[in-house]
């Protein structure tokens, strides 16, 4: 099956993050089915490392969409993240769970866990389990240079896909921009479960309110 191209990433933050559950992330023999994401935008949203890292703003300009933005997470874990750019917002999209599909032997060894639901259901867990590490930091996962053997691919189904707040930050924390697979064993914190500060940060933005709400299977 044909792997996504640059243009994919040539869309609203929103919008393919959205999409991207149920997308297939191939990685070096390993490879799992999307099911958890969440967008950050360039500008107006506090949360997102160009609000405050120069060096994420010359990435975002320099740099061509779909490439891997890979950063070490508290001095502990690698994040996994794509370059979305040209549509009505550019940002960056961090995947944070995965549902394994091959290599799973592989991904156990990495993480020294058995259990497969444990793999890749959270975003220092699936970089840690498909091998992901800083030297892939500006890697192209799109287009005509993809990096051998990796790569994103439409998955074998439909997935329903839920919107939620974002995980673990302290700004723009009501933000519902964080996208699952309904029911999905392998998400990292269930719908629902994340408790934001109660803010009036979307209210105002329609296409931001409109995506608190769930969106339809596709």
């Amino acid at each position: 099956m044909a792997f996504l191209t640059n243009d994919y990433f040539e869309r609203d933050v929103l919008t393919v993050a959205r999409d991207l559950i149920g997308i297939e992330l191939v990685w070096q023999g390993c490879s799992g089915i999307i099911v958890e994401t969440e967008a950050y935008a360039v500008e107006g949203d506090p949360a997102c490392h160009t609000a405050t890292r120069p060096s994420a703003r010359v990435f975002v300009k320099s740099q061509p969409p779909g490439t891997a933005y890979v950063y070490f997470n508290y001095g502990m874990y690698w994040l996994f993240n794509l370059l979305v750019k040209g549509g009505e917002r550019d940002g960056l999209i961090l995947i944070r769970a995965l549902d394994p599909r091959l290599g799973l032997a592989e991904m156990q060894q990495r993480r020294q866990r058995p259990k497969v639901t444990d793999l890749c259901s959270g975003p220092g867990k699936l970089a840690l389990a498909l091998g992901i590490g800083g030297i892939h930091h500006g890697a192209p996962l799109a287009g005509r240079h993809r990096l051998k053997g990796c790569g994103l691919r439409p998955g074998p189904e439909n997935l329903e896909v839920l919107s939620d707040v974002r995980v673990g930050i302290s700004q723009a924390a009501d933000f519902p921009w964080r996208y699952l697979a309904r029911d999905n064993p392998h998400v990292s914190v269930k719908h629902g479960r994340v408790k934001p500060p109660v803010t009036r940060h979307f209210a105002s933005d329609p296409l931001m309110a409109s995506s608190a709400r769930s969106s339809p299977p596709r």
